[in-house]
């Protein structure tokens, strides 16, 4: 009877774990915002008991996490990264083979624009456009001065209060006779909305998606009659110097999920996953809406959404590591 030596068990053990030798350890960013902590953690559960990863969610956020991915190897894998804030040095990290693009996190981009109440659509269709709301301003009353109508902007500080600032100025708003309104803070601009929204009010302003806001809220994004302008949004919309500038939609944000290069050859299959998970904006706005209600944190709503989702994320993974995750949950 031959004894299987010391150097036999070891590769007999290293065939038995094959899978999770390939994919190893993978670090993966929890960005401190909700969106990206959900799709953190979804990643991290997936990989873990689907691809037999030896998964870990480290703090990260978009800038650091960006700079140290490129610079040290380091996370593996940002789920949630809105490139256009550092596309140059992403560009560079692809172009040296330390960096992929895998695929969309938010597959219709960041979202931003001026939004009005469904209820009031339905009452008046034209506002659907932005003839429609100058047409109907005086609906649109001034919290404190009657004779006026209210724009709600963003927040002080913020660079979208410089682009929803220009384009006002563009459409020439004040004309018809809006004023902007600084809400002075996200929960207050926010709360507008959802005042609004339980008095069945008129509300006009700005916001963007993916948001539990626009989850919870029904709300219709004003056609400008413009189409998009890249140029003219980069060069003068979201700039304070901005002379004269001229209407345009906002294009969408690009929402990007990178990986290292080392990563990615080294586990072809999980690598596989990041280029197919993505979500549309309409379905995070209503996992965002249950977080915020429920007062849920990543790891919670990532249970929320595989035992509620299971038609979305099945979709991202082959039969097998479907019911590997199945079976976990």
């Amino acid at each position: 009877m031959k004894v299987k030596t010391p150097l036999l068990l070891a590769i007999s053990a290293l065939a038995l774990n094959a899978n999770a030798s390939e994919c190893g350890k993978v670090t993966i960013a929890d960005m401190n915002w909700s969106s990206a902590s959900l799709i953190a953690n979804i990643d991290r559960f997936i990989l873990e008991h689907g691809y037999e990863c030896d998964a870990e969610l480290i703090p990260g956020d978009t800038m650091p996490t960006g700079t140290s991915m490129i610079e040290k190897g380091q996370p593996d894998v940002a789920p949630e990264l809105w490139s256009n804030s550092l596309k140059d040095a992403l560009d560079k990290g692809v172009a040296e083979r330390r960096l992929r693009y895998a695929g969309k996190a938010l597959v219709d981009g960041g979202e931003e624009g001026f939004w009005v109440p469904a209820y009031l659509v339905d009452k008046y269709p034209e506002m659907k456009t932005i003839e429609g709301v100058e047409k109907h301003a005086k609906l649109f009353e001034h919290p404190e001065d009657p004779d006026k109508s209210a724009f709600y902007s963003c927040p002080a500080g913020w660079n979208c209060q410089i682009s929803a600032g220009n384009l006002f100025k563009a459409m020439k708003l004040d004309e018809s006779g809006f004023v902007i309104v600084d809400p002075g803070s996200a929960a207050g601009l926010s709360g507008s909305i959802a005042k609004a929204y339980e008095r069945q009010e008129p509300w006009f302003g700005y916001y963007w998606a993916p948001t539990a806001v626009l989850g919870k809220y029904d709300m219709v994004k004003v056609d400008f009659g413009s189409g998009i302008d890249q140029d003219e949004f980069v060069n003068c919309i979201t700039q304070e110097e901005c002379e004269s500038p001229k209407t345009t939609m906002y294009p969408p944000s690009p929402v990007h999920t990178i990986t290292t290069e080392k990563f990615a050859s080294r586990s072809p299959e999980a690598y596989e996953y990041f280029t197919k998970r993505g979500f549309t904006n309409a379905d995070m706005n209503q996992i965002l809406a249950w977080m915020e209600d429920n007062q849920a944190d990543g790891e919670e709503a990532m249970f929320y959404f595989l035992e509620e989702y299971p038609q979305i994320w099945q979709q991202w993974v082959p039969q097998d590591v479907a019911k590997k995750v199945q079976d976990a949950l």
